[in-house]
């Protein structure tokens, strides 16, 4: 069984970033503090090089909670703060991240991650902390391997292979070319786009408490789509979606291990989706992940605007497969993914059984 739902609709439990950590009943500290939260110190992969935020309000939650584990011992971390999708189930780029985070803390500053594989092999619990255990595969000259698993009730619910590499030049270089689309300060937020669709008349009620509750929720990232698909009248599209995304608040760019944490945890939100959009006569009765990739190319800055382009090439068998793209501002291929996911569905109600 998949260890994740969808990365929709997010909302916050009691505990969660905006609160403080429940550990102790004191507020997680940020990262790059080295705060101890139940006598234990609470870690992240931030340098104590790593530039300083201007202002502790600004910084991201995705740093301070989401990302934030507690070092339990040698390898060993937890992590106590999730954020769930309203399938109420973990969100998996939330366990993605952290584990990349627990992989991170264990090899030199000198080498960065530039890819991971994943598999979610067992339903998250939301009610219980997630134990992250770090096998130090192998240190090479060029290369060091992890091997991560995400434990609950003694059993893991994902299996996570990530391999850093040290800078390497090369004069073999080449990428695609990033899509020609509107700069994120022409396009309306995910937020906007649904107060917009509150102002119509015409829109069911109940999708307007739907999208009421939806505006409630506080989500770490901050989203733009572009051309979003119209899931009221369902219209069918191809299996392509592209939005601009970043972390809220302020990372910095002194640490790109971080970076690349926190962009696994964005890879993983709405991701899947794209699968369903040339399907919008049927309604989802479950998605959750099965697998997740990532490759990373370049350095980059990930509470800066990107574009994240999604497609899937295939579906069937009750599987969908889904690549992704995350392109700088200036059109470098920063970041490149893959995910198969499994979802059930139904066909729509029509209008005269409503």
């Amino acid at each position: 069984m998949a260890a994740v739902g969808p990365g929709e609709g997010q909302r916050q439990r009691s505990g969660s970033p905006a609160s403080g950590s429940r550990t102790g009943g004191q507020r997680s500290g940020s990262p790059a503090s080295g705060s101890r939260t139940g006598g234990q110190r609470s870690c992240s992969p931030v340098s104590s090089r790593s530039s300083p935020s201007p202002s502790a309000d600004l910084r991201s939650v995705l740093v301070t909670s989401v990302l934030n584990l507690e070092k339990l011992e040698v390898d060993l971390y937890r992590g106590t703060h999730h954020w769930i999708p309203r399938s109420r189930m973990l969100f998996g780029g939330q366990i993605v991240g952290q584990s990349l985070v627990a992989a991170a803390m264990s090899v030199s500053e000198n080498v960065f991650v530039h890819s991971l594989h994943c598999y979610f092999v067992r339903a998250g619990d939301p009610n219980v902390p997630v134990v992250y255990r770090v096998d130090r595969t192998r240190d090479g000259k060029s290369f060091s391997v992890r091997s991560v698993k995400a434990i609950q009730h003694g059993y893991p619910i994902l299996i996570c292979q990530a391999s850093f590499q040290k800078k390497m030049e090369s004069p073999i270089q080449h990428q695609f070319t990033m899509p020609v689309v509107p700069a994120p300060e022409n396009v309306l937020t995910q937020e906007e786009l649904i107060e917009k669709y509150l102002r119509d008349p015409d829109l069911a009620e109940n999708y307007k408490m739907g999208l009421t509750k939806l505006l409630a929720e506080e989500v770490p990232i901050e989203i733009k789509p572009i051309n979003p698909p119209d899931y009221f009248k369902r219209v069918a599209k191809e299996p392509v979606q592209r939005f601009w995304v970043r972390a809220r608040g302020y990372i910095g760019d002194g640490n790109m291990k971080l970076h690349c944490c926190v962009a696994a945890y964005i890879s993983d939100y709405s991701f899947l989706r794209t699968a369903l959009l040339p399907h919008l006569q049927y309604r989802v009765k479950f998605m959750a992940s099965l697998d997740h990739s990532m490759w990373f190319h370049v350095p980059f800055r990930s509470d800066e605007w990107m574009l994240y382009e999604c497609e899937s090439p295939w579906s069937g068998g009750c599987r969908g497969l889904v690549q992704g793209r995350l392109w700088k501002q200036n059109g470098v291929l920063a970041v490149s993914c893959a995910q198969e996911g499994v979802f059930y569905v139904k066909p729509t109600p029509s209008e005269s059984k409503l």
